[in-house]
């Protein structure tokens, strides 16, 4: 791939499991927890495993980031036991969890009496902290699976009391700040149900690791890839593998323990829309990691603009609201003033991303040196504003500028054009697929149509034709977006990447047909059989 900058692990550690040989990288950021699990990853045991190291001489090892460096010819040898607890020590967890428990209710009866109202924040902290301790003890002495999944249940239970405690502390919040507004006093808005969006779930939910077949690994590098029929937990599991197998968690150092936080918040912090959710953000990625393939762009570009690439997919709709730009500034939301209408939506998915990464437990760039990190965050953020369609033209002109007479790979201002076109033709790349994968997700972008239209008729909002329920139908929907945006997006892509005609073009020319045959055959009249038997019916 290209030339990437090689940011160098604060330590290499070398381990012998089971006469096999393994190293691990971790830098000083890094907690003992995190070794722990990379640890156990590479042994090939669960995270509750019991685990220790010994050196040449025979020696322990102190289990943590300030280990003594060794070397290839001197691994640690790496011993693993999975808890098998007994009964007495489970029931005694048991019993902890019903005393936090008790005590979790009994605080919050006591607050509410006391005061009408919860004091969110101290209960947070002291839940939070006793929750830890217990997490911290289910981890190191391990519970049997059943009492483990009790727990994790007993911990979801305290989150919900937390978050409806939270709830009506933002109520009374603004109910209070409602009064103080009718008496000429200044509103002060809460920002809690905002930062918990935000937020990592503390008790990160741990997906399996999948193994992938062969042919799975191949069909993933296809634009055909039929995106339907995989689960979240599988798709998170894809994300996984994409990023390994480019090179990107070496290049960046990345602990797979924060990239597995990562995707998990990023999952979070989709919403559960008709078209823009997390199954959309998966395809376009998968998409992104299919034209890295099929145009290897890895003899153009570094490891670092790849990861750009990807991450800027990933991130590309986070939290969108399910209606669009348009709407934003008609209905002069709060996001629309936030950005003074410049590509609302955009800079509110790029906000959302940071917001993530500053978060250490999913920050997958944080082993980067400063100027790096401003050189990604620079790139995601150009890829990610480059996605508002009403910058379409202003990109593809400034594209074609750059082919003529020839591209120029060496120019950064070239290159940024050129990635900003391939997330253009990643994100509204449907119609690519085949038609069993592509025609479901033109049923989901106009029901989120229909459902915006239906609001800009209610709140008396300008309603765009193409939105309208009672003017559009499916064919008439992607005809004029398939011959007057795809095509000749994609056809000047071609003019650098021979391979897409085939691969991209022509799909795109035959789904214009098949919906171009559609309109004809909605627009014929019915057989005349059919119209005697309804006017015989009529008549009777």
């Amino acid at each position: 791939m290209g030339n990437a900058s090689s940011i160098e692990p604060t330590k290499t550690i070398f381990l012998d499991i089971d006469g096999k040989k393994e190293k691990i990288m971790f830098s000083r950021h890094c907690g003992t927890r995190d070794i722990h699990d990379l640890i156990a990853h590479a042994a090939g045991v669960s995270r509750y495993a019991e685990i220790s190291l010994k050196d040449s001489t025979g020696a322990f090892v102190s289990l943590n980031p300030t280990m003594p460096i060794n070397t290839q010819s001197s691994p640690y040898k790496v011993t693993s036991k999975e808890p098998s607890p007994t009964t007495e020590s489970s029931n005694g967890d048991g019993e902890v969890f019903t005393q936090v428990l008790s005590q979790v209710a009994s605080q919050f009866n006591n607050q509410f009496s006391k005061e009408g109202v919860f004091k969110v924040e101290e209960i947070k902290t002291d839940i939070a902290t006793r929750l830890s301790a217990l997490e911290r003890k289910m981890e190191l002495e391990g519970l049997k699976a059943v009492e483990i999944e009790k727990c994790k249940r007993d911990i979801s239970d305290i989150k919900d009391q937390i978050w409806n405690a939270q709830k009506k502390f933002v109520d009374f919040n603004r109910l209070s700040n409602e009064t103080q507004a009718d008496s000429g006093e200044t509103q002060t808005p809460s920002s809690l149900s905002d930062e918990r969006k935000i937020s990592l779930k503390r008790d990160v939910p741990s997906y399996p690791k999948y193994t992938l077949s062969q042919e799975t690994i191949e069909y993933l590098k296809q634009p055909t890839f039929d995106i339907w029929h995989w689960e979240p937990n599988e798709m998170l599991s894809l994300l996984e593998h994409m990023f390994h197998e480019l090179g990107l968690v070496a290049e960046f150092n990345i602990n797979p323990i924060t990239l597995k936080r990562f995707f998990l918040c990023v999952q979070e912090n989709y919403r559960n829309n008709p078209f823009h959710n997390f199954r959309h953000c998966f395809c376009v990625t998968q998409m992104m990691y299919g034209m890295i393939h099929l145009c290897h762009l890895w003899e153009v570009m570094t490891r670092e603009d790849l990861g750009i690439l990807m991450t800027a997919c990933v991130c590309h709709d986070l939290d969108h609201p399910g209606y669009n730009n348009t709407y934003q500034i008609n209905a002069r939301t709060e996001l629309a003033i936030r950005y003074n209408d410049i590509s609302p939506l955009e800079n509110h998915h790029c906000a959302v991303a940071f917001k993530i990464l500053s978060n250490p437990e999913c920050n997958i760039f944080a082993n980067v040196d400063k100027d790096t990190f401003k050189r990604i965050r620079a790139g995601i953020t150009m890829l990610i504003l480059a996605t508002d369609m009403a910058r379409h033209g202003e990109i593809m002109d400034n594209f074609k500028m750059k082919l003529e007479p020839e591209f120029d790979y060496k120019n950064k201002d070239s290159l940024d054009t050129l990635k900003m076109v391939l997330i253009k033709c990643c994100d509204i790349s449907n119609e690519v697929r085949p038609m069993e994968v592509s025609e479901p997700w033109v049923d989901c972008l106009l029901e989120e149509y229909f459902n915006q239209s239906d609001r800009e008729k209610m709140e008396g909002l300008p309603v765009a034709p193409f939105m309208d329920r009672d003017k559009v139908t499916k064919p008439t929907a992607q005809i004029g977006f398939i011959k007057f945006v795809l095509i000749p997006m994609f056809e000047t892509v071609a003019k650098l990447f021979p391979v897409i005609d085939s691969t991209m073009v022509e799909p795109l020319r035959i789904a214009r047909d098949r919906y171009e045959d559609m309109k004809e055959k909605n627009s014929m009249p019915p057989p005349p059989s059919q119209s005697n038997k309804k006017k015989t019916v009529t008549e009777k």
